[in-house]
């Protein structure tokens, strides 16, 4: 990602950084098409075979279509550029995309539960050839939609719920191919609606960190990978720097995260030099990309925002 800086007067250095999930339409594309197709054949295979798991697991697919398409939308939004309303232009709709989908992810979790412990308690037939046949397909699905998102699941959000959800399918379609199987040969119809308990349980774990960390940034919360005081640290290291205070650090966007703050540096001077190193620095060390700063030299009246816990 690349980044440039440059000082203005008043004593601010910005510096802006540009990402996002553009590069992955092709791949977003391709993984709607095939688990929309899937969804279709999962659904008509698990109503005739009269598997829970298959429904629930169709139910689920349904729900990573719909993130998938939320997520691409919102990548879409996040490239245009910003306005005098949307000074930011539109990079938080990524936030809102994925706290969307992890919503949307426990809601069916809750679904697939209530009606998983109702078949527990009336066990049904289970036509296991079609449930193993049609799962296997889903395995095969399911990872090779995963693996278009691999890349960037470590550097995006809405990637890494893609990447999570599609992951999680495959998986979980290798649980209802172990469980058909084990009823095929033990006629334990209990086993499908366990399966579908555990499906419950493997998409509340993955989702759980997407639901926190989509929550945490819809809030301005620092992102994760972003130590406030190793940055804080940094900046008092600064040359001339005595205090550094009204530190904030947010996320524009599943990809960009903005700082602001004050440096007080007595009786010293803007330096346009000092204000570019830090930009630099921000972006290349913590990946802070896009950061604001102002110098006071602390000569006059107390900075009204100098306590932490003012806003």
């Amino acid at each position: 990602m690349g980044a440039h800086s440059h000082g203005h007067g008043g004593g601010h250095g910005h510096a802006h950084g540009h990402g996002g999930v553009a590069r992955f339409g092709r791949a977003f594309a391709i993984g709607i098409a095939l688990n929309t197709a899937f969804v279709v054949a999962e659904t008509v295979a698990g109503w005739q075979a009269g598997s829970l798991a298959l429904l629930s697991d169709a139910g689920h697919n349904l729900s990573d279509v719909l993130s998938l398409a939320l997520a691409w939308g919102a990548a879409t939004l996040a490239t245009r550029k910003p306005s005098p309303r949307f000074t930011y232009g539109l990079r938080g709709t990524t936030i809102m995309a994925a706290f969307a989908n992890a919503l949307l992810l426990m809601i069916a979790c809750g679904a697939i539960g209530l009606e998983a412990i109702e078949r527990l308690r009336n066990p049904a037939p289970v036509a296991s050839g079609v449930v193993i046949a049609v799962a296997a397909i889903g395995v095969v699905i399911n990872g090779a939609s995963a693996a278009l998102f691999a890349s960037g699941r470590h550097s995006d959000l809405n990637v890494r719920g893609a990447f999570l959800h599609l992951a999680g399918d495959a998986a979980v379609s290798l649980g209802v191919v172990a469980a058909a199987i084990a009823m095929r040969f033990t006629g334990w119809l209990w086993l499908d609606p366990a399966a579908s308990l555990a499906i419950v349980a493997v998409i509340v774990w993955t989702t759980w960190s997407l639901f926190r960390d989509s929550l945490g940034l819809s809030l301005h919360g620092v992102p994760a990978t972003i130590r406030t005081e190793e940055v804080r640290a940094y900046l008092a290291s600064l040359p001339g720097v005595a205090e550094v205070h009204d530190l904030h650090i947010w996320g524009m966007s599943t990809t960009d995260s903005a700082l602001t703050a004050h440096l007080v540096i007595p009786n010293g001077t803007r330096s346009d030099a000092l204000l570019a190193r830090a930009c630099h620095d921000l972006d290349h060390r913590f990946g802070i990309a896009h950061a604001t700063l102002q110098i006071e030299v602390g000569d006059g009246e107390p900075c009204a925002l100098a306590p932490d816990h003012v806003v």
